[in-house]
This record gives C-alpha cells, structure tokens and sequence, in this order.
C-alpha cells in the first residue's frame, strides 16, 4: 500500500525528516489494513459457527465462548489502531462490521491461550 506524502512539499528523497514521516504513514496504513483482515477473519470463523445448526452442548459452548474471545480481543486490536490515527467513530464501526454484542462485550480482553 502506497500513502501520499504527508508534506508534498518536502521532497522525501532529499530530507530524511520527511521520508520517516513517509515511512511511519505507510507502515500505519499497513498496520490498520493488518488489523481489519484479522477482524473480519475472525467475525466470519464465529458467524460460520453460528451458522451451522447444532446442539448447543458444553463443548459447542466452549468453542464458540474461544471465536468470541478471538474476536473480541482482534476488534480491540483494530478499535485501539484506528484511534491511534484520529479515526475515533466506534459505534460506525461497529455497524459497519456487524459486530455481535456479546464480541463488543469481550473487547479487550486477552483470549485464554494468549493470557498464560
């Protein structure tokens, strides 16, 4: 992914200040792609599990309470990028990505393999 220069009148190959402001918006931008990838891999993995009709037995449970724990900890990834960057209208987003309250609900916290 490609950004504009932040400055377009300061030439980023003849002033490193402005070639490392260039640097960081990409890798930013890239960061932010990263982060709603994984979000929108892990709300698809728990509506697919949603999808299918079972019983909901104590292992069907434990496996989906795990897709909801991944996805809420990778919305709290993506939630705490966009906001480094300005971009601060969580509830747009959370309609935009169709995200299921009881994921908003485990937002932030650390999923039970990542937390050991």
């Amino acid at each position: 992914m490609t950004v504009r220069p932040l400055y377009p009148h300061l030439n980023i190959w003849t002033n490193p200040a402005a070639a490392l402001d260039y640097e960081i918006a990409q890798e930013k931008a890239s960061a932010l792609g990263r982060m709603g990838r994984a979000l929108e891999a892990a709300l698809g993995t728990l509506r697919a599990f949603d999808a299918q009709a079972r019983d909901m037995t104590a292992e069907a449970k434990r496996e989906r309470r795990a897709l909801v724990d991944e996805a809420g900890y990778a919305l709290w990834l993506f939630v705490v990028q966009r906001e480094s960057l300005g971009l601060r209208d969580s509830p747009q987003l959370m309609r935009d990505y169709q995200v299921p309250g009881d994921v908003r609900a485990r937002m932030g916290m650390l999923p039970a393999k990542i937390s050991r």
